[in-house]
């Protein structure tokens, strides 16, 4: 869809696939979007994204943040556009349960209000075909009108929200921002066969 006719429809979020037009089939990126629960407090979500990233670095991932304009935060890990939405999807879903059983304090597999009490869902639902993740820089319906905006880790820890920044403040932190938090994301696209292997995840063709 053309950005004006998305204008004429008065459209507010973006929702795009993990995949470009010209490889459809192929994602290009993992979304671990943390969804907490009732009771947890944004530091143990701030600490929540830092175990995300900590585990993807081991298995030689490297991985991006930014705000979800809503509640929580997602972790995007650029991929080379090498394998199918069914790999990719099944491939992140062990890594989310990889985390629930390593520290089951903190993170759920399983979702459901009764299940996240306490705890974050890290979606990985998110990395199907046909599913979608709100896009960088859009606002979101929602009171406030949050922005999902890209961020630097190293700032992570002075975020005091998900939905930080809003259409009323997203221009004046964008303006005043020395450089793209997102720029030099691309060249750490990643092939999954080395991250699946450490893992002991094997792709269902194998």
């Amino acid at each position: 869809m053309r950005c004006w006719a998305a204008v004429q429809m008065n459209v507010i979020e973006f929702h795009p696939w993990n995949a470009l037009a010209k490889k459809i089939a192929k994602p290009d990126r993992i979304v671990f979007d943390l969804d907490p629960g009732d009771g947890v407090a944004w530091p143990a979500i701030r600490e929540g994204a830092q175990l995300v990233r900590a585990l993807l670095q081991e298995r030689g991932l490297p991985s991006w943040l930014k705000t979800s304009g809503g509640k929580g935060l997602h972790v995007v890990v650029p991929i080379a556009p090498r394998l199918g939405f069914d790999d990719v999807k099944a491939f992140s879903k062990a890594v989310v349960q990889h985390l629930a059983t390593t520290i089951p304090a903190r993170f759920v597999v399983k979702n459901g209000p009764l299940n996240r009490q306490g705890r974050i869902f890290v979606d990985y639902l998110r990395n199907g075909e046909g599913a979608t993740t709100v896009a960088a820089f859009s606002a979101r319906a929602r009171p406030g009108l949050g922005v999902s905006m890209p961020v630097a880790w190293e700032a992570l820890g002075d975020l005091k929200s998900a939905a930080e920044w809003t259409v009323a403040t997203a221009r004046d932190h964008l303006s005043l921002r020395g450089a793209d938090a997102w720029a030099y994301m691309a060249p750490t696209a990643t092939p999954l066969g080395p991250a699946m292997k450490a893992l002991g995840f094997k792709p269902a063709g194998a």
